[in-house]
This record gives structure tokens, sequence and C-alpha cells, in this order.
């Protein structure tokens, strides 16, 4: 290879006019400099900096496509040749086949160097060979890659290489591939090729027999098996299978899940025990029946006191129905350190009652138990409160009175203290002293607990938190006075002050001026004021904001002449991808307005074309003009937003807005699927908060089903 010809070329090209993730690709003529040089330490450095630039966590952009054949050429010259082959495996994976995005002539490009990249499958070093074998199946290109992948697999020899080949031609062709696979599960193939084997079954689509079944169990534990694999989707394979075969949604598949993570959890192997904790925390954040059918396996879980910490996060997933783990994390819990704090914080989830006390006993050093006894995380273990307990009472008022507390701690103390309401009274005067400390979070709680004869010298203490406290403590403290007392004095103050033109506290300001609707009549003005205006680009925030004043204009006022241009404004300018949430403000807002808002009425309707916020738009099209709405249309669009977790409470009260005239059969039928599936529909979000989600949301699609009949 002419380097100083293929330098020539590199400088040619207008890189610094070009984009990666970092802005201008100026830099990659010096990076593909280094992988030609002999400074081993510079070309690895360009590696990364390119993975970090133009595969950046998975994107690439336009820089990337230009740079795809000089990797390519570098690669067939000797350079850095495997490395650059895992990088444009990684350019080509995340693809698509058709479209003009960049990902899709990303996909074209790497494609482009396919006699390049398969002629690597032959090299005399296994590794690049696998690296070829890789990159070509990530091109997509079945019929150019297939042949080669099976030339090679007829005469190679090495397992790791083996393995390679099958999981690529799994990859390019899943059905076409099973049967190879089911030949390759015996005890007579090595483990590698074995493990790969069993993959490309699952990915085939053939029913998990008794066959695969011993063979998982045999090859357990499996993860060592594909570490050195370039497929990072599959690196934990019992995982991955138990995943796989509880998407499938079948009595059939669940039962082969749960019979395989039931054999694999009495495993005598630790590390396959440990490999089976995570397959089952995994099923339970997929699968509505998980914690009941795996409840069975608790006992001989926990037999091993080694295993008992191995499992914290799965038995807090299991909930009540790890009972037999209790005396187990009880003792743990009872312990020194983090350690104790872990166990402490399981049995939070399983046994609240038998936490209390022990929470109680040593509350400064139980941090993680405190948050999830709080709902700091996820909204409750189980979205009920933590259960009310005298002596832990005690032991957060003496943490209050001892003036310890940080400010996270104080925060969760002064929420777990106002989810038991009027039973913590005996708190009022920690909690009063601990408002500076948490003036966002304190407020609501004194209005949980504050008996009556207390309310006025409460009131008090917060009017002048409102009027003289920290910035961001007065509008909490504003609004728990008027809670407290009817008084909108201090909030209609407190509002005023916070509606700044460009201020950060706009939005929460605006929100709680339209709460008080007409009374609010004075903030007029000064919500006219902290309008962003339409010059220049928005941000997220002020097109946010922007929403809640024309709401707040509405309420207060009654007359849309000024709340419906500020939310056309708001609906013209969010981009949709990135503005969603936006766009769902704007929309509930002009669903307010109702039919005064009906010059909304073609831009909401554009929104209803595409992937965005399609719950709040049906609401507002019902509430502006109903016969604008095709009503089956939009049900199909409201189930499909919700069977795909995009805003499912807001699709399931649409849905119920629109009545039953608008569900057909099938409609209907979706609806009961959503309720009595398996497959949990809120399936994301932080871990403790899902099971919670899911089941309100459950409920709530049980009652819109019996409404609708």
């Amino acid at each position: 290879m002419d380097l100083t010809r293929f330098f020539a070329d590199v400088d040619a090209q207008p890189w610094a006019e070009l984009h990666h993730a970092y802005g201008s690709a100026a830099d990659i003529p010096g990076h593909l400099r280094a992988l030609a040089g002999e400074s081993e330490e510079a070309a690895s450095e360009a590696i990364s900096e390119l993975y970090g630039s133009i595969l950046h966590q998975g994107s690439v952009y336009g820089a990337t496509v230009h740079a795809v054949p000089y990797l390519a050429r570098l690669a067939a010259a000797g350079h850095r040749t495997e490395d650059l082959l895992v990088l444009l495996g990684g350019i080509a994976e995340g693809g698509a086949d058709e479209g003009d995005s960049d990902e899709a002539a990303c996909r074209t490009a790497v494609a482009g160097q396919l006699p390049l990249i398969l002629a690597r499958i032959d090299a005399e070093d296994p590794g690049l060979r696998r690296a070829a074998a890789w990159a070509a199946a990530m091109t997509g290109a079945a019929g150019q890659v297939l042949p080669a992948l099976r030339m090679r697999g007829q005469t190679e020899t090495d397992p790791r290489v083996r393995a390679e080949l099958l999981g690529a031609m799994a990859h390019l062709d899943p059905p076409g591939t099973a049967a190879e696979a089911t030949g390759a599960i015996g005890a007579h193939e090595p483990g590698e090729v074995r493990i790969v084997a069993l993959l490309a079954c699952v990915d085939g689509g053939l029913p998990w027999e008794a066959a695969h079944h011993a063979a998982m169990l045999s090859l357990l534990p499996a993860n060592d098996l594909v570490q050195d694999r370039l497929d990072l989707e599959r690196n934990e394979p019992l995982q991955y299978v138990v995943e796989e075969l509880l998407r499938r949604d079948t009595d059939a598949d669940r039962a082969a899940a749960y019979t395989l993570l039931a054999a694999a959890l009495r495993s005598a192997a630790p590390e396959a025990r440990a490999e089976a904790v995570w397959a089952a925390e995994t099923a339970c954040l997929l699968s509505r029946s998980a914690p009941e059918r795996l409840a069975g396996a608790v006992e001989e879980l926990t037999a091993d006191p080694a295993d008992v910490s191995s499992a914290y996060s799965l038995l807090a997933k299991l909930g009540f129905r790890a009972a037999a783990a209790v005396p187990a994390l009880a003792r743990l819990a009872g312990g020194e350190g983090d350690p104790a704090d872990r166990a402490l914080e399981a049995l939070v989830a399983v046994a609240p009652d038998r936490a209390a006390p022990l929470l109680a006993r040593d509350l400064e050093r139980r941090p993680r138990a405190l948050a999830a006894a709080c709902g700091f995380l996820g909204g409750g273990t189980a979205g009920t409160p933590f259960p009310y307990d005298a002596v832990l009472l005690d032991a957060i008022r003496a943490r209050l009175r001892g003036g310890g507390p940080g400010g996270n701690e104080t925060i969760r103390l002064a929420l777990l203290l106002g989810a038991w309401g009027s039973r913590a009274s005996a708190a009022l005067p920690e909690l009063r002293s601990a408002l500076p400390g948490a003036p966002r979070a304190v407020p609501k709680a004194l209005v949980a607990i504050c008996p009556p004869e207390h309310r006025e010298t409460t009131a008090e203490l917060l009017t002048a938190a409102a009027r003289t406290g920290p910035a961001d403590g007065r509008l909490p403290a504003a609004a728990a006075v008027r809670e407290l007392t009817g008084d909108a004095g201090p909030l209609l103050a407190a509002v005023a002050d916070r509606l700044t033109p460009g201020g950060p506290a706009v939005q929460e300001a605006a929100r709680l001026a339209a709460e008080l609707g007409p009374e609010a009549v004075g903030l007029v003005p000064a919500l006219r004021s902290a309008l962003s205006g339409s010059g220049g680009e928005r941000t997220s925030p002020q097109l946010d904001a922007d929403a809640e004043i024309a709401a707040a204009l509405w309420r207060i006022t009654g007359d849309p002449e000024e709340a419906v241009p500020v939310l056309a404004g708001v609906l013209a300018e969010a981009e949709p991808t990135w503005m969603r949430w936006t766009l769902g403000r704007a929309a509930r807002a002009a669903a307010l307005i109702g039919e005064a808002a009906r010059p909304l009425v073609p831009a909401l309707e554009g929104l209803l074309d595409g992937r965005v916020q399609v719950p709040p738009v049906v609401l507002a099209l019902h509430a502006i003009a109903p016969e604008h709405l095709d009503g089956p249309r939009a049900a199909a669009l409201l189930l499909e937003a919700a069977e795909r977790d995009d805003d499912a409470a807001t699709a399931l009260e649409a849905l119920v807005a629109l009545g039953p005239a608008a569900l057909t059969p099938d409609h209907r039928r979706r609806l009961t699927d959503l309720a009595e599936r398996d497959l949990r529909v809120r399936a994301s979000g932080l871990e403790p908060g899902i099971a919670p989600a899911d089941e309100r949301l459950r409920e709530q699609a049980r009652e819109a089903a019996r409404g609708l009949t």
C-alpha cells in the first residue's frame, strides 16, 4: 500500500465540513495516520478516539460514512487489521438496509468493503478470522456473506472461530441455521460452540426441548464461554435464553423458561447460581408471573449464607413472595456496615414490618434501607407507603433533633413522615426545625402531619419561609400555607416573585398560578412578561414554561385569545423527536381550553402521523373538535402507544374518553391483552419502580376494559 498516495487522498477530503459526535471531523486524518504509524500506543489511542467520535455509543454520523473506505483500506494493508474489522462491524451493526439515514448509509458503506473483509475469513490468525466473520455478518448482506461463512465452517477447527461463524450465520439467517445449531449442542462439541448453538436455536425459533434444557444446564456457568465473542447482546447466555423464551409469550415457552431457571437456581455451582439469579431478575422485570413462579426457589437459594448477599436484588423484586428468606435477611441486617444496609434494603421489600425496628435501631447508618422505605426510588417497593412504626418514628425524631442529616437524608425522612400523615404528628417540632435543610420536601410533609391545633403556628413558619427562605423552597412553602389555611396571599406573592423571564422556576410558578384560577388574576401581567417570545430558537425548558403559562392564562381569565397563540407557537417550534414531552404538555393545555382552541387542530392532527405523544394529542382533539377524530383510527393509535409503553397511562385515559363506539372487537381484544398478558407493559425506568408501575397500569387497563365493554 502506497501510504503517500493514500494520505494524499485522505487529505483531499472535506473532513472539516463533516461532523461526528464531537463536532467537526477535522481530526480524522490524524487518527488515520496514527493507525498506520509505528507507535502501538498512538494507534491504540486512535482506535479509542474513533470509537468515541464516529461510533459514539453505537451512533454513527456523516463523517462515519466518509471514513469507512479508509478504515477498510488500512485494515486490508495490515494496519491494526483485527481492531479495524471490529470497528467496521460496529459501524454496520446498527444500520438499516434501506432509507437515507446515516445508519443505512454506514451499513451500505461497510457492505461495499466486503471483498476486503471476506478476504480475511481465511487468514492464518484466528482473531482475524473471527473479526472478519462478525464484521461481514453485521452488514446484513446474507447473499454475499453466508456462502463464505459456510465454506469456512467446513474446514474451521478453532472452537472460538467456529462459534463466531455459527453466530454470524444465525445472525444472517436464524431459521436456516437452526438445523445446524441443533446438531452442535451435543456433548461432543466444545463448550464455546455448544453455547452459541443453543443461542442460535432460540434465535431460530425452535421449541425449547429437553435436549436444550439439559445442554444449557451442563454448560453453566456459561458467561466465560462467550466472553471473547464480539456479539455483546448475548454475553450472558442464560439470561438471554430466559428473556427470549419469555418474549415468545406462550405457555409452553414460559414453562420452559421457569423450569430452566428453577434448575439453575438449585445448581451445585455457586457461579451458576449467580448467573441464574441475574436471569431471574430479568424475568421479574419482563414477566408478570415471574415473582409467583420463582418463589418456590427462595428457600433453596437462601440455604447457603454465601448466596444470600448476591440475591438481595432478586429477593426485593419477589417482595412478600420471598418470605422464606426473612430469617436470613433479618440476621444479616442486624450486622454492621454496608452489607447490613443492603440486607435491610431487601428486607424492606420482603417484610417491611420486620424491617422497621431494624431500621430504627441504626437509622444513621442505613441510607439504602431508608431510601427503599421512603419510596425514594421508583415510587416505593410496592406502590404503598412503608408501614407506620412507633419505634421508627422515635428514631426519626431523634435523628432530626441531632442535626446530623444531610440534604438527601432529611428529604427521605420528610417523605416517610409525610406518608404516615397524622400518625407522625409527634414529629412536628423536629420537622419544623428541619425546614431550612430541605425547603422543598418539608413543607408538604408538614401539611400532612400537622394537627389542627398547630396549623396557625405552622402556617406562620411556612409564610416566613415563603418570603425569606431559600429561593427554591419559597413556592412549596407558599403552596403549603394555602393548603393548611386557605390563604392564597403568600402563594400569589411567591409566584409573582418567581415569574422572572428565563428564570429556573417559571414552569412551576405558572403551574401553581393555574391551580389558583381566577383568584390569580393579578398575576396575569407577570405571566405575560414571563413568556419566552418567538424570536430565535427556544429551549425545551422555555417551551415547557410557555405551555404552562398558556394553561394558566386560560384558567385564570377564561379568554383563549392569548393562550391559543402561545400554544400554537410551542406546537410549531417543538421538535417531535427530542421535545415529545413538551408537545404533550402543549396538547394537554389545549385540551383544557376545549372548543375555543380550534385553530390548533391542524397542528395537532399533524402530530398523529408520527410516533409523537399520540395519547395527549388524541385527548386534545377529542376535547376541541371530536368530529375531526376518526374514532377507530384514534383507538388503534392509542393501543399502539400503550403496547409500546409510550405514555401508556394517558393512552388508556384517552381510550376511555373516546368511548365504546370507537373500539372494534379487535381493539377490545388488544385492550384485554394489555391487562391480562404475562409480558409487562411497563418495562423501563428505575428497576424498583417497574413492577409497581406495571401493576398500576394493569389495573387501569382492566378498569378501562370493563368500562368500554
